[in-house]
């Protein structure tokens, strides 16, 4: 996970809800606390693409971590049963 990011105040998506977010040189500030805008434990901080974590992490910057265990073939092993209606329509009595 060395591509995972934090949040901060900078980004174009980034909102404070209280409308308290400044900017002082380099820094963003806060307003409503007088302390620098720190989104990780800011109760009012959201994300416009509404991606920011509970810890803080930018979900734009996760990846999906997939699984190969299951092979296609394995998936289409189990036949299912048509009903009625189904069956009459498609001219089997069962699908796979």
């Amino acid at each position: 996970m060395s591509d995972v990011k934090n949040c901060y105040a900078r980004c174009r998506d980034f909102k404070c809800t209280k409308r308290a977010l400044t900017f002082r040189g380099k820094t963003s500030w806060c307003n409503w606390t007088s302390e620098p805008c720190t989104p990780k434990g800011c109760t009012y901080a959201i994300c416009h693409k509404r991606q920011l974590l509970d810890n803080g992490i930018c979900g734009l910057t996760v990846k999906r971590k997939t699984r190969d265990n299951i092979r296609p073939e394995e998936m289409l092993k189990d036949e299912i049963k048509l009903r009625s209606k189904l069956a009459k329509k498609t001219g089997e009595r069962t699908i796979f």
